[in-house]
């Protein structure tokens, strides 16, 4: 049944908890009324007798759950068509749900084809079509030779178009060098599209590499993270920064790794330049020296860092040099994860952490003293402001009903084995968190609840499209 009445103690509008009750109609929050403390009961009484329904789609919260505007995820690799046996659609947006994420954004690589043109994104479309339980977007991609594709992706409904400085492990998918990349910034800022960039500088590695010895093994994580330095980081967003300044693009930084980093984008944002940049919760919640020896599930191009780097992070975000955080959801077969072991070098390079991603970065955060309403920002309304998601990202008039049901007491303790995503891998097996996700609902329907859950998922999600996002300027006020 479809929701259409929502009464909570803890519901979290323009950034505060508060007593509400959210008028649901046809999917869209249509009233929002704010309550007293301990009004739900009798609000609901109200509801029941004054509806014609008689209350029907009523749905009183626990006291003891906050409800949160559903997490939108940017970066997720589904991988199908193409690789389906690394990640599918099914699988990947059930997992996306159960972790309290109601809309993502699929990456245009490790699929085959590519979304570099629309008929690829076509193909991948139609490979989705009826079987995601979450909202579902597209990037686009550029590559060498197709900066003429660009624009009609983009009006094709594409949220921007990634791009890699140096080989992003899949042939199909090739990197570019500095003068395509301003081609093709060029070429995105005519229509004041977007472009996300993988930035890590494929000199600085290869040199880093050499000093390692390329044919010793490499088992110890913080040993293999030598051969993808800071420097990688911080020469690639500082090459990446000149081509923003020349081209005027809006661009976005994904998955920053070093803290290193953070002085020369802060630097660019005051100089007013259209940049964005995200973090991933693996590079927040672990540190290199603390992942045992051949423990290929934490490998992930950039590299987790050290205890201090991982700090620094948090003072990014803090600041609002981060704006994001989003979970660079890259799984593969157990064959591809484990190839070469213990040597990881050889093994993929991805970490499967889209369920738990929400859930494990507001563990760590509270432990910190940062409360889950800023995790929320992060995960859900600037995740949303950098796709252009308008009617996603906040509780608010005229949005999707897009929620999530968190429980803050909650402890879990992960099991890969246990979690929806293909492959029963991830860095996060064993991790205990404290907070968990008890129920979500997409665009008022109900995908599950605390108090059912025993009912199959069903894949109601739909394909959102990329509009351009003039919002996005907020981030970078």
């Amino acid at each position: 049944m479809m929701l259409r009445h929502l009464i909570a103690e803890q519901v979290l509008l323009d950034g505060e908890f508060t007593p509400a009750h959210l008028e649901v109609l046809e999917g869209e929050i249509i009233r929002i009324h704010r309550l007293s403390s301990g009004e739900g009961r009798r609000r609901a009484e109200i509801v029941k007798a004054s509806d014609v329904g008689a209350g029907a789609g009523m749905t009183v919260v626990s006291p003891r759950h906050q409800v949160l505007p559903g997490n939108v995820d940017t970066h997720v690799h589904i991988n199908e068509p193409g690789r389906t046996s690394w990640e599918g659609f099914a699988t990947g947006t059930m997992a996306a749900a159960l972790g309290g994420v109601t809309s993502v954004v699929d990456m245009p690589l490790n699929s085959i084809p590519p979304t570099v043109d629309v008929d690829s994104l076509r193909i991948k479309q139609q490979a989705a079509a009826g079987q995601t339980f979450v909202d579902v977007g597209f990037w686009g991609g550029i590559i060498p030779g197709n900066t003429a594709q660009l624009r009609s992706l983009w009006d094709a409904g594409v949220f921007g178009f990634k791009c890699f400085l140096l080989p992003s492990g899949v042939d199909e998918f090739p990197p570019v060098n500095g003068v395509q990349l301003r081609e093709a910034m060029t070429e995105v800022a005519s229509f004041d599209g977007l472009v996300i960039v993988h930035a890590e500088d494929a000199e600085t590695i290869e040199r880093a590499t050499d000093l390692t010895g390329r044919r010793r093994r490499l088992s110890h994580y913080a040993d293999w993270a030598e051969t993808r330095p800071h420097d990688a980081e911080v020469a690639a967003i500082s090459d990446l920064i000149e081509a923003v300044r020349e081209t005027g693009c809006r661009t976005h930084i994904l998955h920053l790794a070093s803290a290193r980093a953070l002085d020369i984008i802060a630097d660019a944002r005051a100089e007013g330049l259209p940049l964005t940049v995200e973090t991933c919760p693996h590079y927040l919640c672990f540190d290199a020296e603390a992942i045992p020896d051949g423990a290929a599930e934490f490998k992930c191009c950039p590299p987790i860092r050290d205890r201090g780097n991982r700090e620094a992070l948090w003072d990014g975000l803090r600041e609002g040099i981060i704006d994001a955080v989003v979970s660079d959801h890259s799984p593969s077969t157990a064959e591809e994860k484990h190839r070469g072991a213990p040597d990881l070098q050889q093994a993929w390079g991805g970490i499967s952490g889209l369920q738990v991603g929400f859930s494990a970065v507001a563990h760590e955060a509270r432990l910190r003293g940062i409360g889950i309403e800023t995790v929320s920002a992060w995960m859900a309304t600037n995740t949303s402001l950098l796709a252009g998601l308008r009617r996603k990202g906040s509780i608010a008039l005229g949005k999707d009903a897009d929620l999530v049901i968190y429980d803050p007491g909650q402890t879990n303790m992960v099991s890969a084995a246990g979690l929806a995503h293909k492959n029963p891998i991830s860095a996060y097996d064993h991790y205990e968190i404290t907070g968990a996700v008890v129920g979500a609902v997409l665009r008022g329907t109900p995908l599950y609840t605390a108090q059912d859950t025993t009912s199959a998922l069903v894949p109601v999600g739909g394909f959102l499209q990329g509009l351009g996002s003039p919002e996005l300027s907020a981030l970078r006020r």
